[in-house]
């Protein structure tokens, strides 16, 4: 199409050209026959008036032996040739068909006043003959004419006759067949250049990025997901590129999560299954260490030791149970707990393993911490797991792990996460597929303009770390409804206290609605339910060693079940337990990590529950 258009241009544009210059030849080839004629018609006007016939002949032969020029005639009003300088000619009338004189006349009546493109015809006298322009010159009766005592024309006669210049258009006609044949060359090497470089650019940039898509569509088609195209560029081509490749990222998360549950769902069947033959051999070291107890009671070392047995034990079992609990979405037993306790009965279990790996344990417990309404054996667990992966974290013999605890005290805006969000139809928000930091997002649907996609919040209260799937929002009102039921989620009562702009209102059951600004750029938020508590205050726990790190690629998915950077030395379970029992108490859990400097883990656990 762009080829057949480019013809089309080309060709107007050559048919436009060469008219243009038919017209300027023909416009200066009239222009010079109409100063002959004049040229003509003064050096002649005496001899008329005084009937010089020899002279004039003399004067009208001299003038045309030119071979530019062609017939010069004297013609009376009736188009009789009283003078020829093609002597035949002469006497003859003129054929006004042949010479297309119709223009100049009316009722076979001459007409008085002409402009020059109206006394210019162009004829051919046969089919195959050069064509030949001709231009009139009236001669009019001039006071000094009919007033003469040698002519007898009357008064009332304006026009005597015609002097009649032709002129041979074939140097014009070659010129322009001359201009034809360059324009045509023009044309085609214009039309052959252009198609080639139209050619090279959609070869290069339109059909080698199709191929590669359609390569990458075959790819994905036959479930090799980790399949990506190379782009370059910001073009809509390449733009069309990453989202592919974002795509097939996410088809394969989508598809490693389905795989994950399958092995959760496996887990949790395991887990009912050897449930009751792990709890028999536990029964069976519970009786009998309590049964020592009794019998050695004169021997304290020996008993603290079995105190430690009976301890473990019962909290091997609650693991056991919790783990099914776990997989069941049970509900933790809290009771009132002092988070220092709960840290240091988790050291003691790991000492001996620290102490084989000559790792030091360093603690700074502030003593003034407050009891917290916990589950202790499950945030015991969350240490234990801390100080296991610590522990394999290090791979030098000058190891430290250091804890702490205090209390601080941190506005909910910019710390609360946002666990629920329903639409007005209560079909829920939460995207579970799309994580932000290891927390779920806010999945919404967007529109502005024509386009539309899907936007992912930040589910912490006033971060705006937003996950945008389109680029064509920037500065726009969005107008945002449910993914699944696309009903509006915009409440135009309403407006953005910064900006102006409409706001979007999502229902959090049992906490009121977040408002959030509808215009791209505006990070205007507001949480009244939120705003109302503050700030609260928090346990902080820090678990921090000086091991291997984590990269960042890695950060955001080690919160995921089964993920493990560890290989084949771990289920990748350990950290998606301590997320599920912190996110169960109401607390937080965050990581800082660097690469070959060590990890810290802070987890705030609140006071009081809100």
């Amino acid at each position: 199409m762009i080829g057949l258009t480019t013809v089309i241009i080309i060709s107007i544009y050559a048919y436009f050209t060469i008219q243009s210059q038919d017209q300027v030849l023909i416009s200066e080839v009239e222009r010079h026959a109409s100063q002959l004629s004049e040229t003509v018609k003064k050096s002649t006007r005496h001899e008329m008036m005084t009937y010089r016939w020899d002279y004039i002949r003399e004067i009208i032969s001299t003038i045309s032996e030119d071979p530019y020029y062609g017939e010069i005639r004297v013609l009376n009003k009736e188009g009789k040739i009283i003078y020829s300088t093609t002597e035949k000619n002469t006497g003859k009338m003129v054929d006004k068909n042949a010479e297309s004189c119709y223009a100049c006349h009316a009722e076979d009546k001459p007409l008085e006043s002409l402009s020059i493109p109206e006394r210019t015809r162009i004829f051919s006298t046969s089919p195959d003959s050069v064509r030949i322009l001709g231009i009139i010159n009236p001669i009019y009766n001039e006071p000094s004419c009919w007033k003469a005592a040698c002519h007898a024309h009357a008064p009332d006669q304006k026009v005597l006759g015609v002097l009649d210049v032709t002129i041979s258009l074939r140097e014009v006609d070659n010129q322009i067949e001359k201009s034809k044949i360059r324009i045509a060359l023009f044309a085609i090497i214009a039309i052959l250049a252009i198609s080639i470089m139209i050619g090279v650019f959609i070869k290069r940039w339109v059909d080698k990025p199709v191929n590669y898509l359609l390569e990458a569509t075959k790819q994905v088609a036959s479930g090799n997901l980790t399949f990506t195209i190379k782009s370059k560029g910001d073009d809509e081509l390449a733009m069309l590129a990453k989202s592919f490749n974002n795509m097939t990222k996410k088809l394969a998360e989508a598809r490693q999560q389905l795989f994950q549950s399958d092995k959760m769902a496996s887990l949790g069947r395991l887990a009912a299954g050897v449930a009751h033959e792990i709890n028999n051999p536990l029964t069976g070291i519970l009786t009998y260490s309590s049964f020592l107890q009794k019998r050695i009671k004169g021997m304290p070392d020996v008993q603290d030791d079995l105190k430690v047995i009976v301890r473990e034990t019962l909290r091997s079992r609650d693991i056991v149970k919790n783990l099914l609990d776990f997989s069941r979405q049970s509900i933790p037993k809290k009771k009132k707990s002092n988070i220092n306790d709960i840290i240091d009965r988790a050291i003691k279990v790991v000492e001996n393993q620290l102490g084989l790996k000559h790792i030091k344990i360093k603690t700074d417990l502030n003593p003034d911490v407050a009891e917290i309404t916990l589950d202790a054996n499950q945030i015991q667990q969350v240490f234990i797991n801390l100080f296991v992966n610590a522990t394999d974290a290090i791979e030098h013999n000058n190891g430290e792990i250091f804890v702490s605890t205090k209390v601080i005290s941190l506005p909910l805006y910019g710390n609360q996460q946002i666990k629920q969000a329903i639409c007005p139809k209560n079909h829920s928000l939460i995207n579970y597929e799309w994580k932000i930091e290891g927390m779920p997002a806010i999945r919404l649907k967007a529109t502005s303009d024509g386009y539309q996609g899907l936007i992912n919040l930040d589910p912490i209260y006033g971060r705006k770390r937003h996950r945008y799937n389109l680029t064509n929002f920037k500065g726009k009102i969005i107008q945002f409804s449910c993914p699944e039921c696309e009903s509006s989620l915009i409440d135009n009562s309403k407006n953005c206290l910064r900006c102006g702009a409409p706001v979007c209102v999502i229902n959090i059951p049992s906490q009121g609605v977040l408002e959030i600004c509808s215009k791209d750029g505006c990070e205007w938020q507001r949480w009244e339910y939120i705003d109302a508590i503050g700030s609260i205050q928090y346990v902080e726990s820090s678990v921090a060693d000086n091991g291997c790190g984590i990269s960042g690629e890695n950060l955001e998915k080690i919160f995921e079940p089964f993920y493990s950077t560890k290989g084949q030395n771990g289920t990748g379970l350990g950290l998606s337990v301590i997320w599920g029992v912190v996110d169960n108490h109401g607390g937080t859990i965050t990581v800082d990590s660097e690469p070959g400097k060590g990890t810290t883990f802070k987890l705030r656990l609140p006071v009081n529950q809100y």
